[in-house]
This record gives structure tokens, C-alpha cells and sequence, in this order.
């Protein structure tokens, strides 16, 4: 237990005096060299308590220094206050210094936030980064853009198409280069069933595949149709679908 510092008999009255007041009894017991001396402020009260000068971080705990004055604070505070303080507490007798608990309880209040507080900080996931727009929404976003433009046979933009110079030109403007005919589109391509369709994927259709368009999701495609039908959004089964393939 913490170990009270003898000084002459006119304090060790006054000590005795204060520990009674405070406590209900005292703490009166021979010095210990080794022991750091922890002093109660604006008394002459003193205890010797070995170890409590070792606790790692001790230093961090603001206003330590009033009570162990040979402590060299740290005053910038920085490390684990909540660990130094928990540390403190379990010193043998520290906590029967009058006062010196109810210092560590407002530190405690003050400095140091609750275990549940960092384990709180500790699991709270990271802010989602901010998704990248698909490929597949690209092109979609791509043909759009060529909505209301003319068809024109041969014609493979950037203001006028036929169907697969609109679908090259679209996935060109995406990075992907795929072949320029409509046949060629739908043998190169990755074959997807119609069930897995995606925006951004070509659909086929007719059985020589001899059309194609973009699908665009929610059960609709951009094509450019025949002449005289500029651009635009239809239903996908307009026509009968070929197949459906992906680049």
C-alpha cells in the first residue's frame, strides 16, 4: 500500500489530522527509499508508493506533476492517457490517497474516452469510395448522346449511322474496338444468354444478324433502325433477337 513519508513531529500531527478527516483512519508507515513521493495538494500531506514513478505514460496524464512534483510532465499530452491512468489505479495504495482517485476520475471524464468509445472508433468502416461508372454504362451513356441522329447507309458517325457504324462507333468512343458489320459483330463477340443481358451488351437480331443495337437496360435498346428512323430507344424484342454478345 502506499507508504507514508515521515517528516518532523509537527507535520506528522498535521498528516495524521487531514488522513482521519479524509479517510476515517491513516496511512502513517515508514518511508521506502525507493518509493515516489505523491503529495496532496495544498496539504502537507505526503505518501511514499512504490512503482507509481514506473507506469508507463505516466507523464501524459495532465496535472500529474501537483501530485507527484518529481514527474517531468509531458505537457503536449500525447500517448494513451486512458492506459497511464488505468495503470496508476492499480498501484497498490494509490487509490487510498485522499483525493487522488477522484483526480484520476475527472482525467478519466475529461481526456480519456471509454473502451467502448475506441473499440466504437476502431470498427466504424471507411467511408465507400465513390464507385467508377461501368464500361457497360458508358456505352449506354455514349449511344444516348446519338439519340435523334439520322440513319444513313455506310455512314459510321459521328453524325450519322447505319446500325453496326453506330454500334463500332459508340464502343469506340468507350475504348473498345470491335469489328464494323453486324455479322462480324455477333461472331466476335463473348455469346450471352438473354437472361444475363447487361447495359452496354449488343444484341443481335434477325437470323442472318443482320441488325444490332445497344442495350440500355430496363428492357430497352438504342439503334440506329433503317432510313428515314433517325437514332433512338425502342423495346428490346422490337425484332426478333438473334443472340446477345459482349465485348
Amino acid at each position: 500500500m502506499a507508504k507514508h513519508r515521515r517528516q518532523d513531529k509537527n507535520t506528522t500531527r498535521k498528516v495524521a489530522a487531514v488522513s482521519a478527516a479524509v479517510m476515517g483512519s491513516t496511512l502513517l508507515v515508514p518511508a521506502t527509499a525507493s518509493a515516489a513521493e505523491v503529495t496532496v495538494p495544498g496539504t502537507p500531506v505526503s505518501f511514499d508508493v512504490p512503482g507509481i514513478e514506473n507506469v508507463p505514460g505516466i507523464e501524459n496524464i495532465p496535472g500529474i506533476q501537483q501530485w507527484i512534483p518529481s514527474i517531468q510532465t509531458n505537457n503536449a499530452y500525447y500517448g494513451d492517457v486512458r492506459s497511464a491512468i488505468s495503470q496508476v489505479r492499480a498501484i497498490p495504495g494509490a487509490t487510498q490517497i485522499p483525493g487522488f482517485a477522484a483526480f484520476l476520475d475527472q482525467l478519466e471524464a475529461q481526456h480519456a474516452p471509454a473502451p467502448a468509445t475506441y473499440a466504437a472508433a476502431a470498427a466504424a468502416p471507411a467511408p465507400a469510395p465513390v464507385a467508377q461508372q461501368s464500361t457497360g454504362q458508358k456505352i449506354v451513356d455514349i449511344a444516348r448522346s446519338k439519340i435523334g441522329s439520322p440513319y444513313v447507309y455506310g455512314a459510321a458517325g459521328p453524325n450519322a449511322f447505319d446500325c453496326s457504324g453506330f454500334t463500332s462507333w459508340v464502343y469506340a468512343q468507350a475504348g473498345k474496338s470491335i469489328p464494323r458489320t453486324s455479322g462480324a459483330q455477333a461472331a466476335d463477340g463473348q455469346k450471352i444468354p438473354l437472361d444475363q443481358i447487361q447495359p452496354g451488351d449488343i444484341v443481335v437480331y434477325y437470323g442472318g444478324a443482320s441488325h444490332v443495337a445497344i442495350y440500355a437496360g430496363n428492357g430497352v435498346m438504342i439503334d440506329a433502325l433503317n432510313s428515314g428512323t433517325p437514332v433512338a430507344e425502342r423495346p428490346l424484342h422490337y425484332m426478333p433477337i438473334h443472340s446477345v454478345v459482349r465485348y
